[in-house]
């Protein structure tokens, strides 16, 4: 859904003086242009940027507790962020957070103090104003012990917490004042403490954001970053390769990293993996039906659509958690491809002459192709598959209204089964509930033992857990697991990340005080 534009004019007062500690770039400090792609942006609100265009320009905005290191997707390479040191009980019920002092907010919000870190981490666990809310539902108190000093204590153990308060998704902090005062426009004048600040958004056009020269890590060698809104997969190469942009996402192809590898374009391939699923919407009929799920799975190639997608960008994957996730289980084993198989499971269901049934699909190049795939695999089994391509931001929309019968998706999160199983297979995550995320499929078979393994502080028994619920998961034929897509990019020559590029949990090579461009 498109917001209306604002106005330079109206953005600086929604963000009452965003840059006034960080001004419009006044030295030869060169602009950073980067374009994701993106047709516009929706929210800059951390806590509410899910797609991945949005949670990558946020990103730089936002620092957390703790942090992933630069060009690093590695929980057990989290380090300090915002805190210096932490400690946990013996059982990992509480946690003790030691502030940074003298960290600033943007447009002189003050000083990071405790009372922002409590209000942060309250906003990311409220569903009325956190789209990660389902990931702090274990907060039992949050206190400030001090103006540096933050008690966490949690309702159940949780040894891996420190990935939840790290910088990704909720675990960013937000200025308590700005949030406060600016409410449900945040998204559009954000206040963080990152190495840039928001400075202008022109609808459909471009976000800018300005060097935070008063950053606790330094002072940005780039003076701003320019995300420029080029949607067209062509224009945005085009774009690239007379150097109007610096930075760009590429296409998820094998045909494509080749053919501009060999253009000598600097192809940057990292993790974590888009896992793409097809979530089978049994709200719609007659997905209802077992069978019928059955002989869908059947049906669908899954090695056929991993060759499309490319031995350098694409893993098959076996289980519907992710590939390399802590806790992924493969032994119910991938659906067999047995088009014969389907065609009688589907006569079984009391539909011998086949089905028609609707997917709302999103026209980006990461999607369509791969449905068109999927549609013509299904229409050798008698399923009819009638593909509605719209733009992303309106498939998004109306894959969250249970318009559609089948739901491409992809996404990453946090590595570990816990993070997927709760946001895409937990009923209490299904669209429509209270705590609705992305449980496309209202999936409910394995509702105890994933809510078991969240408070299972025993790591095998927790993994058995996890275990079950992928079995279970798998026999009712919730979803079909397609393969993990790596994120493809490509940067210029004069472009210096500062840091070796491996991972990125926001999905887009980070942008840090030590990244340089030169021309």
């Amino acid at each position: 859904m498109k917001r209306p534009a604002l106005s330079v004019l109206a953005i600086a007062l929604l963000a009452l003086g965003a840059t006034a500690n960080t001004p419009a770039r006044a030295d030869d400090r060169p602009e950073l242009r980067i374009s994701s792609g993106a047709a516009d942006n929706a929210t800059l609100d951390p806590h509410r940027a899910t797609s991945t265009v949005d949670k990558g320009v946020a990103s730089e905005m936002f620092d957390a507790l703790v942090q992933f290191p630069p060009g690093s997707a590695d929980p057990k390479a989290l380090e300090p962020d915002l805190a210096t040191s932490w400690e946990a009980s013996p059982d990992s019920k509480t946690w003790t957070f030691h502030l940074r002092k003298g960290v600033q907010f943007h447009g002189g919000y003050g000083e990071l103090k405790a009372e922002d870190v409590v209000y942060s981490l309250q906003r990311a666990a409220d569903p009325k104003r956190s789209s990660f809310a389902s990931t702090f539902d274990l907060l039992d108190k949050v206190e400030a012990v001090d103006d540096y000093t933050v008690r966490v204590t949690l309702k159940y153990p949780d040894a891996a917490f420190l990935g939840r308060v790290s910088n990704y998704h909720g675990g960013n902090i937000v200025s308590k004042k700005a949030a406060e005062k600016l409410g449900d426009k945040f998204g559009a004048g954000p206040i963080g403490t990152g190495p840039y600040a928001f400075a202008e958004h022109v609808t459909q056009q471009y976000v800018k954001l300005v060097a935070n020269d008063a950053y606790f890590r330094g002072k940005p060698k780039v003076g701003a970053i320019v995300y420029r809104m080029i949607p067209s997969d062509s224009a945005r190469e085009l774009a690239f390769t007379s150097g109007e942009i610096d930075i760009m996402q590429g296409k998820r192809e094998q045909r494509w990293v080749e053919r501009s590898q060999k253009r000598g374009m600097k192809v940057d391939i990292f993790d974590p993996a888009e896992f793409r699923t097809l979530h089978i919407n049994r709200t719609i009929k007659p997905l209802d039906n077992l069978k019928v799920r059955q002989a869908i799975a059947a049906a669908v190639n899954v090695d056929e659509i991993v060759r499309y997608a490319g031995k350098d960008v694409a893993d098959k994957g076996c289980s519907v958690v992710p590939n390399g996730y802590l806790g992924e289980d493969c032994s119910a084993g991938a659906y067999t491809y047995d088009v014969t198989k389907a065609k009688q499971l589907l006569a079984e269901a009391g539909f011998p002459n086949g089905i028609q049934i609707k997917s709302v699909v999103s026209n980006i190049s990461a999607q369509q192709p791969i449905m068109e795939i999927v549609q013509a695999q299904l229409a050798k089994a008698g399923i009819k598959l009638d593909m509605e391509v719209v733009d992303h931001a309106t498939y998004q929309a109306k894959s969250r209204q249970d318009q559609s019968a089948l739901v491409f998706y992809g996404a990453a999160r946090f590595p570990n089964a816990d993070a997927y199983l709760s946001e895409f297979y937990d009923s209490s995550a299904a669209i429509g509930a209270p705590a609705a995320q992305s449980n496309f499929s209202h999936c409910s078979v394995a509702d105890a033992d994933i809510r078991a393994a969240r408070q299972e502080p025993d790591a095998k028994k927790q993994l058995a857990l996890w275990k079950d619920a992928q079995v279970k998961i798998h026999n009712d034929v919730c979803a079909i697991p397609l393969f993990g897509l790596k994120q493809v990019w490509a940067h210029g020559n004069g472009v210096d990340y500062g840091y070796t590029l491996k991972g990125a949990l926001n999905l887009q090579p980070p942008v840090t005080e030590a990244t340089t461009v030169k021309r």
